[in-house]
């Protein structure tokens, strides 16, 4: 959420900066609704100063036996009390008419952020790894042999409709190697903190990262008004919501892994064959709670970290900063990483870490004390994949596809999947 003192302060800024991300100026809107829930508050004090002033000499002329100026007073009295509720009700209606607008606006980026209208307008940051010249067509992950025993489609659309997979055997247990490889690279390598936590939350949770009160679309909602995650990324920032941190407690650095839930609305023809985009899926999370000035260093420290994992598993990838036009609701700054895919002959998304400054801590009232003491301050927050479980999983089948059908595992898995680094054209490991 944005800081209404800075948009009173330079409303011209604010508009500049959500016209980079094409959106019309908003800041008079804004501005006329608070002048208005500020007026109400000034008005409403001094109505009630007026009642106490008028409570006070009302004993005074019953005392005095003035009977006209004590029931003036008491009809004053009585009055203003009816005055100071309609205005307090008047004040708390524009304060969250003006709390809805700013939660519908998305944060403003930084000035580094390429202008641009789509992805087309992203900016190339890094590239590791060359694609692997094949001697014959590489099939995309559910056509490959090996893989066919292993994700079943079908059983899927039976139990639970389209855009749904079951992953059986040796599949689902190299799925299972790579979210273990990651927490533990995360962990043992990278500092982060592991954590497990339920992926069903109150609305409040949803509201405090941004996926509410405009993405409610996006996500699954139960009949008893819980939300399923669309990622941990609501989770793990909302463990310091509410919260006034020491300073020596940051940066806080966490990981989960956790299945994540999404309707994927607006997707529909989009990369419907395999589990490219899936409603249910595995994704292993990063995020880090920081003080103002250490967010853009821990951006490109996050990014690393998730750079690392293929590095460590041996897929070629590129990352890009997003453009505005480009860039998710909450954040100021973010990086996609972008996996080779040979089946697609393309790079496919694979993790996007994004800076959202304070954008998420004013939302979740998530504070820190200064070194030195002073008045609390907002934390910063960052988030990013580290990985996207399901599309490792299908990066590792397509890069490592041979002619005969089986698949050539990185080394890295090995310690997970007792030592066994092949797929074999039947399915098995070996």
């Amino acid at each position: 959420m944005h800081d209404i003192r800075a948009i009173r302060e330079n409303p011209d800024a604010f508009d500049a900066a959500l016209a980079r991300r094409g959106l019309d100026p908003v800041s008079a809107g804004i501005l006329a609704i608070d002048t208005a829930r500020r007026a109400r508050i000034q008005a409403a004090e001094e109505a009630q100063a007026e009642r106490n002033a008028a409570s006070r000499d009302v004993g005074a002329a019953k005392a005095g036996g003035n009977e006209a100026e004590f029931e003036r007073l008491r009809a004053l009295v009585a009055e203003k009390k009816d005055e100071i509720a309609r205005l307090e009700e008047e004040a708390r209606a524009e304060d969250a008419r003006l709390a809805d607008l700013l939660m519908r606006l998305p944060n403003l980026p930084l000035d580094d952020v390429p202008d641009g209208a789509d992805e087309s307008d992203n900016v190339e940051l890094h590239r590791w790894g060359s694609p692997r010249a094949f001697d014959f067509a590489p099939r995309e992950h559910f056509e490959i042999p090996g893989v066919l025993p292993g994700m079943d489609f079908e059983a899927a659309a039976k139990l639970s409709g389209a855009r749904f997979v079951v992953l059986k055997g040796a599949v689902a247990r190299i799925h299972r190697a790579l979210a273990q490889f990651m927490l533990d690279t995360h962990v043992t390598e990278n500092g982060l903190t592991e954590v497990n936590a339920p992926v069903l939350v109150r609305d409040e949770m949803m509201y405090g990262t941004g996926q509410l009160p405009k993405f409610g679309e996006d996500s699954y909602q139960t009949r008893e008004g819980w939300w399923l995650i669309p990622t941990s990324e609501v989770t793990l920032t909302n463990t310091v919501a509410g919260e006034i941190l020491d300073a020596a407690d940051l940066p806080r650095r966490m990981t989960a892994h956790s299945l994540c839930f999404r309707s994927e609305a607006g997707s529909a023809g989009r990369d419907t064959r395999g589990m490219l985009r899936q409603h249910q899926f595995e994704k292993v999370e990063m995020v880090s709670i920081v003080a103002p000035d250490q967010g853009r260093a821990e951006l490109d420290r996050m990014t690393g970290c998730a750079q690392g994992i293929l590095e460590r598993l041996g897929l070629p990838y590129r990352t890009v900063v997003l453009c505005t036009g480009d860039m998710g609701f909450g954040a100021r700054r973010t990086h996609d990483i972008e996996v080779w895919l040979p089946g697609q002959n393309s790079y496919r998304e694979i993790s996007s870490v994004s800076l959202c400054g304070d954008f998420q801590a004013r939302r979740m009232n998530a504070r820190f004390r200064p070194e030195g003491g002073g008045k609390p301050e907002y934390v910063h927050t960052l988030n990013g994949s580290g990985l996207a479980v399901g599309r490792c999983l299908i990066a590792v089948l397509e890069n490592g596809q041979q002619e005969d059908g089986s698949v050539t595992l990185p080394a890295a898995l090995g310690p997970y999947l007792g030592g066994r680094t092949t797929l074999t054209a039947t399915g098995e490991l070996a």
